[in-house]
């Protein structure tokens, strides 16, 4: 069929033609605004789960409801090398713009204060604090948001903005993407501040996305955490979902799939909404005319496996040393083709080690986001079927 009407869109946080199966997540961001627009009490979000499961594309399609209510949004992506200052003065930035209140002179007492955070940094990052400029023409304001002090300045900064929101009858919300490499320094500004925040009732709500063990990295900083967010996690879609996601995009360009093509897509993607993409863009470019059959799948198969494990996987597994290599295949060989969570002790015991030799390995392996700690003591893969993948790759 026609390559230039393929609807599938596999892609890094690329918003699919049919985000099937998060109608609840969406219909729950929706009370959250609303609530917040009428004065009640709402805890931020925190959406987690495994890479390729679509936290980015519904991170992002929570912001635009946020904006289709005029509120203002800013959005970063974390970095564990990355103190939040600067993203974070370039996305509240953005949403003060977004807000557009009347009383500009309101608007440049909190743009000050803006500036004040944003150019608050330690000495040692002196040389590139003078040459960067956040593109706010007021001057930075002095005792407010200015201390050094992450915890105190962000909730300080916060407070003003939420202020701003406030005046205007709206609410501005902050999406933090990868949120598991936020900086502990960071991550304990971040709860002081939604503590803070919601204990004032202000227009203002974190949302964050970010790998299963999220929860635990901000319950590890402050432990009321677990009180302070609504956590959601995004899992695979059930069969009714992915035929949906497959289905809708056909339909519009006049394209039909067999029962049994349906089943193998399924049974190939495991549910995986970026696989039901990779797989659903793949088979369209076989497959001769509708209706796509089960011998369409079974012929593009080979080629979508060997794409994601190109650009999926292999990426990936390019990252690592080859230390980091041998105890991700000895927990291929633990968990299975399935990736299924095995205990660090038990990777010590297949490589003949003994458990503290191999903590730098699984700790690089860690903040390089390739596996998670599932719970004390276990180690599970980030990136669903990576399992299957190494099981299938001779060690290197």
């Amino acid at each position: 069929m026609d390559p230039v009407r393929n609807p599938y869109a596999p892609g890094a946080g690329q918003r699919p033609p049919e985000l099937a199966g998060r109608d609840t997540e969406l219909s729950a961001f929706d009370v959250v605004l609303e609530r917040i627009a009428r004065g009640r009490p709402e805890r931020s979000l925190v959406l987690t789960g495994l890479r390729g499961v679509g936290k980015t594309v519904l991170l992002n399609q929570l912001r635009s409801a946020a904006i289709s209510r005029g509120w203002g949004t800013g959005k970063i992506e974390a970095r564990p090398d990355q103190s939040l200052r600067r993203p974070l003065s370039a996305a509240l930035h953005m949403a003060l713009r977004e807000l557009r209140h009347p009383d500009q002179e309101s608007t440049d007492a909190v743009l000050g204060t803006l500036k004040a955070f944003a150019q608050r940094q330690a000495p040692a990052d002196a040389k590139v604090r003078d040459r960067w400029q956040p593109g706010i023409d007021v001057p930075a304001a002095t005792g407010r948001a200015d201390s050094g002090d992450m915890e105190i300045d962000l909730v300080e900064l916060l407070s003003d903005v939420a202020g701003i929101a406030a005046d205007v009858g709206k609410g501005v919300a902050l999406f933090i993407d990868e949120m598991q490499d936020v900086q502990a320094d960071d991550v304990s500004a971040i709860c002081a501040a939604c503590h803070e925040l919601s204990q004032q009732g202000s227009p203002l709500i974190v949302v964050g996305a970010g790998l299963p063990h999220l929860p635990a990295v901000l319950s590890a900083s402050k432990s009321y955490s677990e009180r302070l967010f609504r956590y959601l996690r995004i899992d695979r879609l059930d069969r009714d979902a992915a035929d949906r996601a497959l289905l809708a995009p056909a339909e519009r360009e006049d394209v039909a799939f067999d029962p049994e093509a349906l089943d193998a897509l399924y049974a190939a993607a495991d549910g995986y909404p970026y696989f039901v993409q990779a797989y659903g863009k793949v088979t369209w470019d076989v497959a001769a005319a509708s209706p796509i059959t089960a011998a369409d799948v079974a012929m593009a198969a080979p080629a979508a496996e060997a794409e994601l494990a190109v650009g999926f996987f292999g990426s990936r597994y390019d990252r690592a040393t080859p230390a980091e290599r041998e105890y991700m295949h000895a927990m291929a060989e633990l968990g299975g083709p399935t990736g299924a969570a095995v205990g660090t002790s038990d990777v010590a015991v297949s490589l003949g080690r003994k458990p503290a030799s191999l903590s730098p390995a699984r700790d690089s392996l860690i903040k390089k986001g390739l596996v998670y700690s599932a719970e004390r003591g276990q180690i599970a893969f980030t990136v669903p079927h990576f399992g299957r993948y190494l099981l299938s790759h001779a060690t290197e």
